[in-house]
């Protein structure tokens, strides 16, 4: 890992604004409104759509971030893949990540450590077109500024104990938080999708991993992992927010469920 690049903001005009300004008044926006009532957090899941779609339900639980500004310095962030089919983990080998808010440095060695497993890859070409990952940078950027460095880690075909491997080696103090990136049911009618959610979102407050699979939560993989090692430090998931497209932006034949968790 000696690359000299820069992942450039893939989705920025299309999942959030390419505009600084735009964006900043977004971020400012949805995080204001917001209700927030804890400040110890060790890990979060968020929603990836579009910020129009899920903005909101991201913003509930990264507002518990507002009081950490100074205490977090590295974040892990892993989602799923959903542009490129690979076995493991893949890692990026470029040394920033940018969006319209600056670019974030990425942390090497650790990064460069975890290749050693056989079932963690460094492929800047998963990385490239991702969503999933790239919509929680603004938020983070936003909190926490961009002295943080992050270990993006996207999660591709394995086992929930692969994930809860790595997260083990990467899970450190609490200057390390851990953002798990999720949406959750896809495609059903809004009624529907509404039971399916409320069912998922119980099963991760009693991280029940059995109950959790790829039609409940296309991040099904890393949500399961973190589940799997917050338990192990005797840390839960609350609900923060649980809605979907049809309450905040669109038709309500289809839609696509949104859930926000914190670790505490």
């Amino acid at each position: 890992m000696h690359a000299t690049t820069i992942r450039p903001p893939a989705v920025a005009g299309m999942f959030y604004p390419a505009d600084a300004d735009e964006l900043r008044e977004w971020l400012t926006g949805l995080l204001e409104s917001a209700k927030t009532d804890q400040e110890a957090v060790k890990a979060l899941i968020v929603p990836h759509a579009g910020y129009i779609y899920s903005g909101s339900v991201a913003a509930s639980a990264y507002a518990r971030l507002r009081n950490l500004t100074h205490t977090i310095d590295k974040v892990v962030l892993l989602g799923p893949a959903h542009r490129v089919g690979f076995r493991g983990i893949a890692v990026p080998t470029v040394e920033r990540f940018a969006t319209p808010l600056g670019e974030v440095t990425l942390d090497h060695r650790r990064l460069k450590a975890l290749t050693a497993r056989p079932e963690v890859l460094a492929s800047d070409l998963a990385h490239a077109e991702e969503h999933s990952l790239e919509v929680q940078l603004p938020f983070l950027q936003t909190l926490l500024g961009n002295s943080f460095e992050l270990l993006p880690l996207l999660v591709g075909m394995t086992t929930p104990d692969v994930v809860a491997y790595v997260l083990r080696e990467l899970w450190d103090d609490e200057k390390t938080l851990i953002v798990v990136s999720s949406d959750l049911s896809h495609y059903h009618d809004y009624k529907t999708a509404r039971r399916l959610d409320r069912e998922t979102s119980t099963a991760i407050e009693q991280a029940d991993i059995d109950a959790l699979n790829g039609d409940r939560a296309c991040g099904y993989l890393p949500v399961s992992g973190l589940l799997q090692v917050a338990a192990e430090h005797d840390l839960h998931a609350h609900t923060i927010d649980l809605r979907n497209s049809g309450d905040t932006a669109g038709s309500r034949d289809r839609v696509v469920g949104y859930g926000a968790y914190v670790f505490d």
